[in-house]
């Protein structure tokens, strides 16, 4: 023995072909394999992105839900409010001192603060051009034309949103004043 390491002699040309082909196989099955991950990989991200699509659109439906439901029930609370406001204009003043009359004018002032802590407010009419997306015609009478001379009964936004037109008297036009 001579010390020198001595490389492998090379195998027969069947043998060599046989493992050429067979890493050939295995290269392929490795690409395979790597082409699979690929595509499992973006059909996860893909279902991923689409979770998170409904999640986003699920919570926005729900948030929409629930600002139709308190708009429903402003609704039913408005007819109150105005009566409470037409009580409280009429009041004869010799009458205003009297438990009663301070009790339905702190009831007015409660629903008032409500509305206002769910975002409702008032829609100013009164001398604005008018808008049939904000108002509600119903009449005319003399005074300057297209513009609200009077309001018979008050609109309400809720947000930047006409939860209720107003309904307003406009001008024809005529001033005979």
């Amino acid at each position: 023995m001579t010390g020198k390491r001595s490389s492998p002699e090379p195998g027969p040309p069947e043998e060599v072909q046989k493992l050429r082909t067979q890493l050939e196989e295995e290269t392929a099955r490795a690409e395979e394999a790597a082409q699979k991950a690929e595509e499992y990989l973006k059909h996860w991200q893909r279902a991923q992105a689409d979770f998170i699509n409904y999640k986003r659109r699920t919570e926005q439906e729900k948030t929409e839900l629930t600002k139709f439901a308190n708009a429903m029930l402003i609704l039913k609370i408005l007819p109150a409010l105005d009566d409470l406001e037409r009580a409280a204009d009429t009041v004869q003043p010799e009458l205003a001192g009297l438990n009663w009359v301070q009790g339905v004018l702190a009831i007015q002032q409660k629903f008032t603060r409500l509305l206002e802590a769910l975002d409702v407010k008032e829609l100013t009419a009164e001398g604005d051009q008018f808008d049939p997306s904000r108002h509600e015609a119903i009449g005319q009478q003399p005074g300057p034309e297209g513009r609200v001379v009077h309001v018979a009964q008050k609109g309400y936004l809720l947000g930047d949103k006409v939860l209720r037109p107003a309904m307003v008297i406009v001008g024809d036009g005529n001033n005979t004043k």
